[in-house]
């Protein structure tokens, strides 16, 4: 198990998941574009909801394919892990949606996991991951991203301490 590795994917789910909130901060509705285009599904709530923008979904992608050559990772693989981490966040967002919570709601563990298995086990293959590392880079995650989400708060980056 490769302590190096473990901080490496851990700092870059942390730029892909932070990326569209920082973007949120410093451009406001400017590209905002929902990824569903404002559909709803059959229960006829929202498909994902207006917070999840494509300016988010390249924002993510573009920060983690910038910042992986920064820790030792190729490019394409911050780019796998990028797309990866949003795809998550848009299941979460969809199965939010689905169980009634409003957009940018609380859901602890739904908030978190998907956004680091799913780009995990993308690259599990390529960063040669095994259960163990996949196991404790999500559970670092799920941890560090609350412990995070306060911080942005109270700097002002997010608008809810979640």
């Amino acid at each position: 198990m490769d302590g190096a590795q473990i901080l490496r994917l851990l700092l870059l789910l942390i730029v892909a998941n932070g990326a569209p909130i920082l973007g949120k901060r410093m451009l406001g509705a400017a590209f905002a574009c929902p990824v569903d285009g404002g559909a709803r599904f059959f229960d006829g709530r929202p498909l994902l909801g207006a917070s999840k923008t494509w300016r988010g979904v390249a924002l993510a992608i573009l920060a983690a394919t910038l910042c992986a050559p920064l820790v030792g990772l190729p490019a394409s693989l911050g780019a796998r892990l990028g797309a990866f981490a949003m795809a998550g966040d848009l299941f979460s967002s969809f199965v939010k949606r689905r169980l009634g919570l409003a957009a940018s709601s609380r859901a602890p563990g739904l908030d978190q996991i998907p956004e680091a298995l799913a780009p995990l086990l993308a690259i599990a293959s390529p960063a040669a991951l095994g259960v163990a590392e996949i196991i404790i880079v999500t559970g670092l995650f799920f941890f560090g991203s609350q412990a995070l989400s306060r911080l942005m708060f109270d700097l002002r980056v997010r608008e809810r301490p979640f």
